[in-house]
């Protein structure tokens, strides 16, 4: 493996931003209209690389949520023609319409590596308990492209790489369950195209679907359209939740009415008799059996087993990837792994997407001077991120790094009434192309390690 240096002088140094999501773009574009140096990081091969991978999904906030104030106007100065701000996008609209022309700008194309994935981030020469003349220090970036390391140097690091790329796993407590790695050919982590790419995969199947949230909720619709056509395909849907009701969100009185109706059509859908719900079940144990995969659980303090399965899709949420950065003094709270000062105004026990407060810079401080943790990531676990929100964190950020602290303390963010959004978004919510997710970008944000979840409205 080969080893390249990339070192420069301080005062010439870019800030660099990991992950080449809606955020990590965002923050592209909010650099560039403040004429401060920047690098990307993309740890995929496309900008968006995590919401490709639910490109099937339709969200359920309309474009004029999706798209940055500052990335707007950079692209209304080229021939770019913007989608009506009323539509609601799917995630290969979202790319292909949004951030790939973006992307493609001369003047943010030119300082993007794609297939470059960050490996760690510290300061030069310093591991986390040195101290002297710590913030002199850039910071060193190391990454892994094509099998050949490369370091880079940078005066401040903007953490965009979301939480879409690191599932949670299905057993019960946030540990796998026993087995469930020995079987994880036979479990999908996230939002398979069960219509189209992988209809050969789970026709005339017998399927667990787990997660309580918009994500498990848009599988199964499309799962119940398929059993139309395919009778033998048989449905089973796996929650932690004591109550449906807190499933079913908001229904007609939701203000975003696409995800108000996904609630109302997975309730026809548990009524009709068609498919069979588990709760409140916690998985405990996977066996591979001659007639398919047992799966072994407590339900109500009673161990009970699901028999004769094929195949289990998993959308249980997501978490961050700390390990990329664990040189670098943060400040995360205990349960949510979010930055600490966000965990009071965005806790999904007592807060939805739609109810927490706008926040900037000051809110996403660390320790270590001028690194932030922006987008889904800084939410941690908690799924109640919109993806509107992260472009005002990188809105409030960059202008303190540019030196305007009036700017980065003044609130610029204008959110629709949201309604019942907190149904556990833990699985990182993203609407199949029948249903819609609390937005875009909950995990799905940005894609150092093929990053990102919802969006707008709460999803990764």
């Amino acid at each position: 493996m080969n080893t390249n240096f990339k070192m420069m002088k301080n005062n010439n140094l870019p800030i660099a931003i990991i992950g080449a999501g809606p955020v990590g773009l965002a923050a592209a574009a909010h650099l560039l209209t403040q004429n401060l140096p920047f690098i990307v990081f993309e740890a995929g091969s496309s900008v968006g690389q995590n919401i490709l991978s639910w490109s099937h999904v339709r969200v359920f906030s309309p474009w004029k949520y999706n798209i940055d104030r500052a990335a707007k106007e950079l692209l209304q100065q080229t021939d770019w023609i913007a989608p009506d701000e009323n539509e609601l996008p799917t995630g290969q609209e979202l790319v292909e319409q949004y951030f790939r022309p973006l992307a493609n700008l001369p003047q943010i194309k030119s300082h993007t590596h794609l297939n470059s994935k960050v490996i760690s981030i510290g300061r030069k020469g310093l591991d986390k308990m040195k101290t002297f003349g710590r913030e002199d220090k850039p910071f060193s970036i190391k990454v892994e492209k094509n099998g050949t390391i490369n370091y880079y140097e940078a005066k401040a690091v903007i953490d965009a790489t979301g939480t879409w790329n690191q599932p949670n796993p299905i057993g019960s407590g946030g540990v796998f369950a026993e087995g469930e790695q020995e079987l994880n050919n036979h479990i999908f982590y996230g939002i398979p195209n069960v219509k189209k790419d992988h209809l050969e995969h789970y026709k005339n199947k017998n399927i667990v679907v787990v997660g309580g949230g918009h994500s498990a909720i848009n599988v199964l619709l499309d799962l119940a359209d398929i059993q139309k056509n395919y009778p033998q395909t048989q449905l089973n849907w796996v929650l932690r939740k004591d109550n449906m009701n807190k499933v079913y969100g908001g229904k007609k009185d939701d203000a975003l009415e696409a995800r108000g109706a996904l609630g109302i059509r997975i309730e026809e859908l548990v009524n009709s008799g068609k498919l069979n719900v588990y709760t409140p079940f916690h998985i405990l144990k996977l066996t591979k059996k001659e007639n398919g995969i047992q799966i072994i659980g407590d339900q109500n303090g009673e161990i009970e087993t699901i028999n004769q399965i094929d195949e289990i899709i998993s959308n249980t949420g997501s978490r961050p990837n700390l390990e990329m950065i664990r040189e670098v003094r943060i400040d995360l709270d205990a349960s949510l792994e979010s930055v600490f000062d966000l965990a009071e105004l965005i806790d999904p026990n007592i807060h939805s997407c739609g109810t927490v407060r706008p926040h900037g810079e000051k809110e996403l401080r660390h320790p270590e001077k001028d690194f932030y943790i922006v987008g889904s990531k800084s939410y941690g676990r908690a799924p109640t991120f919109l993806m509107t929100t992260g472009y005002e964190q990188v809105r409030s950020v960059i202008s303190y790094l540019a030196g305007d602290k009036e700017a980065a303390e003044r609130v610029e963010l204008n959110l629709p009434e949201t309604g019942v959004c907190s149904t556990d978004f833990a699985t990182n919510e993203k609407e199949s192309t029948t249903g819609n997710c609390c937005s875009t970008a909950s995990a799905l944000e940005g894609v150092e390690s093929t990053s990102s979840n919802c969006g707008t409205s709460g999803c990764n």
